[in-house]
C-alpha cells in the first residue's frame, strides 16, 4: 500500500480505475465520461488508465454517461461513473432505470449547488435530490474515507444478497481539489477484496427484452424485492467492513459512528466534512466538561433508523445539520432523522440549514449552533444559518 498526497478525485478515480481492472478475468469494466465542474478530473484519470480489459467510453450527456454504464453492466461488466449537480439531475431518468434493472453500478457524486443561479459550490442537494432512486446513498468525510467507501460500495451493491447500484458522495472542492495523504490501495489487494463480478441476469447471447411492460401486481413485487434488498445492506456492509480490515489493515466507518455519545445530553449530527469540523469542536468542549457528542452520518440509503436510536443514546436534544434544503420542508437528514427517532419520548431535535451553496462551516458557527441548541426549551422550525458577507 502507497500513501500518496493527493486530491479527491484523483483518489477516486485511482480506485475506480483498481475496481474496474479487478474484474479482468471476468467481463471487464466499463465507464460512461462526461465532465462537469468539480468532477471532471475523475473521469480524466479514468480515461488514461489503461485496462486490461476495459473502456472508458466519452459521451455527449450525462444521460448518456449512465445509458452506457446501464449497457456495459448489463453485459456483465463492472460498471462506474461521476458526476455532479445538473450533470445528475440530468441523469436522473436512466439512474432510476439503474436501479430497477439491479445493476451494480458506482458513481461517485461530487457535491455541487444545483443552479441556476449557478454556483460551482459544494451542497449536497444534487444527490440527494435521488434519494428515491433504488441506488445505496454514501457520504463520506474525507480522502482516504473516500477511497475505503468506493471499495465498500463495490463490494456491497454486487454481493448476490443486494444487486443494487451505488452512489458514494464527495463535497466538491473541499475534498474533490485538495490534497492530503492518503493509504492507496495496491492491485493485488483490490483484486482480493473484489471477486471477479458474476452479474445473475446479465445477457448472455440470446435475444431479450429488458425492462418491458408489466402489471400493476408485477411492480408491487418488484418494489417489495427491492426493499427487501436495501433491508440486507447493513448486515452485508458489516460482513465487508470485516472483510476490508483483513486485507487492507484499518476498519472504515459503517452505517454510522457515534462519537462521545455514551453521556452526552446534546448530540450533533453532522455528515461529510462538516462531521471533521465538528469533532474539533466536539472535543474542546467536552475538554471543558461539557457532555456533548457526535453522530457522522455515511449510510444515507437504505437509512439506518435504529442505529440513530441506539446511537443517540440518553441525549436530551440533538441538532442536525443539513448541507441541503429540500423547499416546503427543510433539511433532508433531519426529515429522516426524525422519523427514526420518534419514538424517543422528551427528545428536543433541532434542524439547523448550514453551508448551504457552498458557505463556510466554521468552528465559530458550530459554536453558535451549539449554545442555541443547549439554550432551548422547545424545537422551532429549522434555523437557518446564513453566512453573511
Amino acid at each position: 500500500m502507497a500513501r500518496e498526497l493527493v486530491t479527491g478525485n484523483n483518489a477516486a478515480g485511482y480506485t475506480l480505475a483498481l475496481a474496474g481492472e479487478a474484474n479482468r478475468k471476468a467481463r471487464g469494466a466499463i465507464c460512461g465520461a462526461y465532465p462537469i465542474t468539480p468532477q471532471t478530473e475523475i473521469v480524466e484519470f479514468l480515461r488514461d488508465f489503461k485496462f486490461t480489459k476495459g473502456r472508458v467510453v466519452a459521451v455527449e450527456s450525462e444521460h448518456s454517461a449512465m445509458g452506457v454504464c446501464i449497457g456495459g453492466s448489463l453485459a456483465g461488466a463492472r460498471s462506474f461513473t461521476a458526476s455532479s449537480s445538473n450533470g445528475l439531475s440530468y441523469m436522473t431518468e436512466n439512474v432510476f432505470a439503474a436501479g430497477y434493472y439491479r445493476l451494480p453500478i458506482v458513481m461517485i457524486g461530487v457535491n455541487r449547488t444545483l443552479g441556476p443561479p449557478w454556483n460551482i459550490w459544494t451542497d449536497q442537494g444534487d444527490t440527494l435530490a435521488l434519494r428515491d432512486a433504488a441506488w445505496l446513498q454514501l457520504y463520506t468525510e474525507s480522502h482516504q474515507d473516500l477511497v475505503d467507501t468506493i471499495l465498500l460500495a463495490f463490494r456491497v451493491s454486487e454481493d448476490p444478497r443486494v444487486l443494487l447500484p451505488a452512489l458514494v458522495a464527495e463535497d466538491g472542492f473541499v475534498v474533490s481539489h485538495t490534497q492530503m495523504v492518503v493509504d492507496l490501495p495496491e492491485q493485488e489487494q483490490v483484486d482480493r477484496y473484489l471477486p471477479p463480478l458474476d452479474l445473475p441476469h446479465r445477457l448472455r447471447g440470446k435475444g431479450v427484452t429488458v425492462g418491458g411492460m408489466i402489471f400493476p401486481h408485477d411492480t408491487e413485487r418488484h418494489r417489495m424485492e427491492i426493499q427487501a434488498a436495501m433491508d440486507r445492506v447493513p448486515q452485508v456492509l458489516a460482513e465487508a467492513i470485516d472483510e476490508f480490515e483483513k486485507i487492507f489493515g484499518r476498519r472504515p466507518h459503517g452505517t454510522l459512528s457515534a462519537e462521545h455519545t455514551e453521556d452526552a445530553e446534546t448530540v450533533l449530527i453532522a455528515c461529510n466534512t462538516m462531521a471533521r469540523t465538528l469533532r474539533n469542536v466536539v472535543k474542546r468542549r467536552r475538554e471543558r466538561g461539557q457532555k456533548i457528542g457526535l453522530i457522522k452520518a455515511k449510510l444515507f440509503r437504505p437509512f439506518p433508523r435504529q442505529d440513530y436510536m441506539r446511537a443517540v443514546g440518553h441525549a436530551k436534544r440533538v441538532g442536525v445539520l443539513d448541507r441541503n434544503h429540500s423547499p416546503g420542508s427543510g433539511g433532508i437528514f433531519w426529515t429522516e432523522i426524525a422519523t427514526s427517532l420518534r419514538e424517543k419520548p422528551g427528545l428536543l431535535l433541532q434542524d439547523y440549514l448550514v453551508g448551504l451553496g457552498g458557505g463556510d462551516v466554521t468552528p465559530a458557527i458550530l459554536d453558535e449552533i451549539v449554545d442555541d441548541l443547549n439554550a432551548r426549551t422547545a424545537a422551532s422550525e429549522p434555523v437557518w444559518k446564513e453566512v453573511l458577507s
